[in-house]
């Protein structure tokens, strides 16, 4: 049987909720509901996200997506 945590946690008690409050519904529901197995992801402070192109480019395409990105950027 699956204790019913969703009484003690409350959507103001989620940090990155509480911190970037622009980025959320503001008619946001609430928490999921608790599942019997919980998952979450356990996050390395200081550490960053791999930077890279999932595959590369040819040349021609290379140019391309650089010149996009200019005219993006100005």
């Amino acid at each position: 049987e699956v204790e019913d945590k969703s009484k003690e946690k409350r959507l103001e008690d989620v940090p990155v909720v509480r911190d970037f409050p622009e980025v959320f519904p503001e008619d946001l529901p609430g928490l999921p509901p608790i599942r019997p197995v919980e998952f979450q992801i356990d996050l390395v402070p200081g550490a960053t996200p791999v930077a890279r192109a999932p595959y590369r480019l040819a040349p021609s395409e290379m140019k391309e997506l650089a010149e996009q990105l200019l005219t993006k950027v100005s």
